[in-house]
């Protein structure tokens, strides 16, 4: 029988203090760590538990913006006070660090037992460390984002000491300096191996690395005050990204695109394996579209939804979205509940009554319902292109040419007359937030693009939070963890 490292004693104290691994770990047993088998079975595990993150990175990353609050049909929308920004320490939102620490635990223990394994590639061995320890900086650069202050775990739960699991909050800077010493550490693993692991974008390679060097090193310049360095360390590394590139609308989304070559690294979604969150949140029941219609007046019955309508797209969304011309305004289906045309939009139109967001959409399976597993992108070569742009204005310099190209994309043939041109630091700042506002509504990333320009725009940009309240740029933590943490305080301002 096999032997486990950690004590079932571990049940009812892992239980009080909230956290989420489980007990008995597969990955930390004696013996274990033997075979490169048992290391690629942990490998892929990793991801398997990384993807459950999903929509808990889509919450954090999106909700508090400008982009949702808008019409949920006959739906009671989710999050109302994610919205309104009510954040307090009785209104927590991610509770227990939103279970991050029971993934880190897993990449903790790759981390520390999989250099010891004899690989017969050793190559194939460096690259997985490259990826592990490129998903470590990613989680806790998104740790560090939502609360600022956060305990450092680097080392897996091996035996059970209660002492020990308490952990102070370490500063923003600690963990920052964490965040890139393991992105350096991603990068020398990699060395020149720009390839994909099994050739799928599913899996983090080295272009994920710098993706993610550049945008966390554009946090570290403007957030946390590093500057210019910071700023240059962020161009320098998004430059280097190659072998992705721009891809035409019509070829990157939906399911027969998710290996188009805009995508660097996606969560990977499969049929009797996973679907997205999508299909459940961002669409309707069949009943409430089936009498409706869309803004051109064609009736949507027989239109295929087997979902909910839990996030309504704001009116400053579909106004923004609204320009004809511009691709990006397909990401939204407008539905009525009259056969009139209503292009453009008007908001306070009574008539409107939500909208569906076609670009994770899915496809009409075989038993005539709509399947959602798209793959959902976490990096795509726009958002390298325009944080690009970002690091080339902080630093005083041209963004026209990175703009326009994500431009010239969602205009196509009707590009002339939209181009952009190089206006004064705050114009360029402005025109990259909106850029990235239309290009990645659904992915996740609004409200840390808000954040990250800095300069308190987020609160000119987010109706719903005030100067005044700063403070809650950063999550709260509950009651619960702070009574059995003595070693925890919390976040500072609540």
């Amino acid at each position: 029988m096999k032997k486990y490292i950690i004590l079932l004693i571990a049940v009812a104290f892992l239980g009080s203090c909230e956290l989420d691994m489980q007990p008995e770990s597969q990955l930390t047993y004696n013996g274990f760590w033997d075979t490169e088998e048992a290391a690629k079975a942990a490998h892929t595990g990793i991801y398997a538990s990384y993807r459950n993150y999903d929509f808990t990175l889509w919450r954090m990353g999106e909700v508090r913006s400008d982009v949702w609050g808008g019409n949920t049909f006959a739906n009671s929308p989710n999050d109302i006070e994610l919205v309104a920004n009510n954040i307090s320490t009785s209104i927590v939102h991610f509770g227990n660090w939103a279970n991050f620490y029971g993934l880190l635990h897993y990449i903790n223990d790759f981390i520390k037992s999989a250099p010891d394994v004899p690989f017969k590639s050793e190559a194939e061995k460096n690259h997985m460390l490259g990826q592990v320890y490129g998903l470590r900086a990613q989680i806790y650069y998104t740790m560090l984002k939502a609360w600022g202050d956060v305990p450092i775990s680097t080392e897996p739960l091996l035996e059970v000491d209660l002492e020990k699991l308490k952990k102070p909050r370490a500063p923003k800077s600690e963990v920052m300096q964490l965040v890139k010493d393991d992105i350096e550490t991603s990068l020398n693993y990699f060395g020149n191996d720009n390839s994909l692991w099994q050739g799928k974008r599913i899996y983090w390679s080295k272009a994920a690395t710098l993706a993610l060097k550049g945008d966390a090193y554009l946090w570290s310049g403007k957030v946390l005050g590093g500057g210019n360095s910071d700023f240059n360390e962020a161009k320098t590394a998004l430059e280097q990204i190659t072998g992705f590139d721009l891809v035409d609308y019509s070829n990157l989304w939906g399911q027969q695109n998710e290996n188009n070559n805009e995508f660097i690294f996606t969560l990977d979604y499969q049929q009797d394996q996973a679907s997205n969150f999508y299909g459940t949140y961002f669409t309707t029941r069949a009943v409430d579209i089936d009498v409706l219609y869309d803004e051109n007046g064609n009736s949507l019955s027989g239109f295929v939804v087997n979902g909910l309508s839990r996030y309504g797209a704001s009116d400053k969304s579909l106004l923004l979205l609204d320009d004809t011309l511009d691709q990006r305004r397909n990401t939204f289906l407008r539905v009525y509940e009259d056969g009139n045309v209503h292009i453009p939009y008007q908001a306070g139109n009574p008539s409107y009554q939500g909208s569906v967001l076609n670009k994770f959409l899915g496809i009409i399976g075989d038993d005539g319902s709509r399947w959602s597993f798209n793959n959902v992108p976490v990096y795509r070569y726009a958002d390298v292109l325009l944080m690009l742009a970002e690091a080339k204005n902080n630093l005083g310099q041209d963004p026209s040419a990175e703009i326009n190209r994500v431009r010239e994309r969602a205009y196509g043939d009707n590009f002339d007359g939209h181009e952009f041109t190089n206006g004064s630091y705050e114009q360029n700042k402005k025109a990259i937030l909106d850029e990235r506002y239309k290009e990645f509504i659904g992915e996740g990333k609004r409200w840390w693009d808000l954040v990250r320009a800095g300069d308190g725009i987020v609160f000119n940009e987010v109706a719903t939070l005030d100067a005044s309240e700063a403070y809650k740029i950063y999550y709260s933590i509950s009651q619960s963890m702070l009574a059995n943490d003595s070693e925890l305080t919390q976040t500072e301002g609540y």
